[in-house]
């Protein structure tokens, strides 16, 4: 997969140098550019913003910066057919709290294209008519990720890379462990104990350590009910609902 970012602060990618991401560039499953907006200035404070028509506060980031950097990586990867729908090329994608929630469906979706493109803005945004310009061109989401305000697109654009790039068949050592996680079923994942079996007078629960794989499948599928029911209700169908009369969960005291 091609990832390419365009931001004003190049250095806060940095650290996607570093664990599975890294590896996976290393090793070419990624291939990231990341882009310092002033580069496609063309005055000599290399100014990206300006105030909002309407008066206001804050400030809004310019069209010709971003239409000058985002041709410059698009080039001629964005092509248009007929009635208005686009190729399988790359997708824009803007950090906004006006956008669609960004979910692990949606990071799942993403991991099968070839060629991401972000965009952080900063300040009170970016002017609107670069989102309306290259939705004329190529495949354009907006997405947050939930009901708050950030500083600018870049931690949440860390966010949804490092939610995506997992996904991409190896980047993750063990496919399996994908399987299981958070929210791949739609409840939140079970918990997990490791050695020793007593630790500070808490212990591990004993089904784990009878060897019964069925027994054990079972408890884990009720964890995952019992602590999406707890902490993400929203998430339960009906079919997932404990019964009124379930048993008090068997994990250790906290």
């Amino acid at each position: 997969m091609r990832i390419d970012i365009v931001t004003i602060f190049p250095e806060f990618f940095d650290v996607l140098d570093l664990s599975l991401l890294g590896k996976a560039r290393q090793s070419g499953l990624i291939e990231l550019g990341v882009h310092n907006l002033r580069d496609h200035t063309h005055d000599r404070h290399h100014s990206v913003d300006d105030t909002p028509y309407g008066g206001g506060a804050g400030m809004v980031m310019k069209p010709e910066p971003w239409g000058d950097a985002l041709d410059a990586i698009l080039g001629d990867a964005v092509t248009v057919k007929n009635a208005g729908t686009h190729d399988d090329g790359p997708i824009l994608l803007f950090p906004s709290p006006a956008g669609d929630q960004f979910n692990q469906a949606m990071a799942r979706e993403l991991s099968l294209e070839q060629h991401l493109v972000f965009g952080c803005g900063r300040y009170e945004g970016i002017d609107q008519r670069v989102v309306d310009h290259y939705e004329s061109r190529s495949r354009v989401r907006l997405v947050s990720l939930g009901d708050y305000v950030l500083n600018g697109g870049e931690v949440a654009v860390m966010a949804m890379i490092e939610a995506i790039g997992r996904l991409i068949p190896g980047v993750v050592g063990n496919p399996e462990s994908l399987v299981e996680e958070s929210h791949e079923d739609g409840l939140l994942e079970y918990p997990s104990y490791t050695k020793p079996a007593s630790w500070r007078g808490l212990d591990v629960p004993p089904v784990l350590l009878s060897g019964n794989h069925g027994a054990i499948s079972a408890w884990r599928r009720q964890q995952q009910i019992e602590r999406t029911e707890r902490v993400r209700p929203d998430l339960l169908t009906p079919e997932l609902q404990p019964p009124a009369n379930a048993k008090a969960s068997t994990s250790p005291r906290r």
